[in-house]
């Protein structure tokens, strides 16, 4: 009985010291130096989930700046601060000369556009309702609401252009090309990175109900209504498309959908590369891309439908199977990621323990909504592939 107690305390003291064990582990590790440039332009308030999931990635691998001081999400990035009651700050480059373009060019060994969807009025006022107009002033459903700030600009896509020439390493995610980026500037970026978009944006809602799905937009609703005579049949989960003239198709689960989500297949050449997992399902934002050669396709999307939503997807224009991670041919190092993959619900705090992925399984609930899952399973070992395999090279090369 005594060595059982023994055997309990020990086991109940091992427990406790596992979390102490991994911070160590993580606080000895030698910081390495990676100067990342990151811009984000939707960030509504102080969490800056969007782009919270690639600071994770740097700070627990150590990634540092120049000065050794390991990245902040809410202060080391290019963008859109909001100060947490209604009023924000814009720090970006579109101000720069070129001289000073190239000065940042030169300076970085990296850039990471987030998303740069960027803010808009009804959405900021309705995070910060202190400051929103009278109910008289209100935004009609049916309609956008006015952009306060975001888009890719020229300048934004000259220093892509210029650390291309560089060879320095360029990661890039929807939504960057996207309304509301301009056409020229998209055409631009479509031209030199060989990503083109089909104008087609999606994402997967847990519940096309309307009065139980707040998240749902007003506009898209109306919308649909529009374009089907006043009709909208939804109540299950189901995936949104969304055209940039704002033509709206929608998949149901079950009536028009085998498997309600997106799924993100990878080529078996690159699982063992990347350290991913032969298919992940992917419950949120995604843009329809083309990559053009000599661009290589590392994952795609797949839309699971039956013979209705085939037939829907057909008559739409909208393919079924289309990329989810795209890689430049290794003249330089880009990739796109045709997906909102740097925003997911985690916890900065958990960056700072070693080896945490061991236990993130138990972390999250196995829901078709949930976001986790991706984050652990997919943009983790997918980033510290991409950024390790750079860091070695870049220093090889110094």
């Amino acid at each position: 009985m005594k060595h059982k107690r023994l055997y309990l305390i020990i086991i109940i003291f091992l427990i406790l010291l596992t979390p102490f064990l991994s911070w160590l582990l993580w606080k000895m590790e030698e910081p390495k130096k990676l100067n990342v440039l990151i811009l984000d332009k939707t960030v509504l308030n102080e969490s800056a989930q969007e782009h919270m999931s690639l600071m994770w990635v740097l700070n627990q691998e150590k990634y540092c700046k120049p000065n050794l001081g390991l990245y902040n999400p809410k202060q080391d990035y290019f963008g859109f601060f909001p100060d947490g009651e209604g009023n924000y700050e814009i720090n970006d480059f579109n101000d720069y000369s070129n001289n000073q373009i190239d000065s940042l060019t030169n300076n970085y060994d990296m850039v990471y556009y987030a998303d740069l969807y960027g803010i808009y009025r009804a959405e900021w006022y309705e995070t910060y309702p202190q400051i929103a107009p009278k109910k008289n002033e209100k935004i009609p459903a049916s309609e956008r609401s006015q952009l306060i700030y975001g888009g890719m600009s020229r300048k934004e896509l000259n220093l892509l252009k210029e650390m291309k020439k560089q060879k320095k390493l360029i990661i890039t995610e929807f939504n960057i090309i996207a309304s509301p980026t301009s056409h020229k500037i998209r055409k631009g970026f479509e031209k030199e990175f060989g990503v083109k978009w089909s104008g087609w944006i999606g994402r997967y809602f847990e519940s096309l109900d309307t009065n139980k799905n707040k998240e749902l937009p007003s506009w898209l609703k109306q919308n649909y209504l529009k374009q089907n005579n006043n009709n909208w049949p939804f109540s299950k989960s189901g995936i949104v498309f969304v055209r940039s003239d704002e033509r709206i198709v929608i998949l149901e689960n079950e009536t028009q959908l085998e498997m309600e989500t997106p799924i993100i297949y990878t080529q078996e050449s690159q699982r063992d590369i990347y350290g991913l997992p032969s298919e992940m399902k992917y419950p949120f934002f995604f843009d329809i891309c083309y990559a053009e050669d000599p661009n290589l396709l590392v994952s795609y999307y797949k839309i699971h439908a039956n013979h209705e939503g085939d037939s829907t997807l057909k008559a739409n224009g909208i393919p079924n199977a289309f990329p989810a991670v795209i890689k430049g041919d290794g003249a330089y190092p880009f990739y796109y990621f045709a997906g909102d993959f740097a925003d997911n619900p985690i916890s900065f705090t958990s960056s700072k323990f070693k080896k945490y992925n061991w236990i993130s399984t138990f972390t999250y609930k196995s829901t078709t909504q949930e976001r986790n899952s991706f984050f652990w399973d997919f943009y983790q070992p997918l980033m510290s592939t991409i950024l390790e395999d750079y860091y070695l090279s870049h220093n090889t090369k110094k």
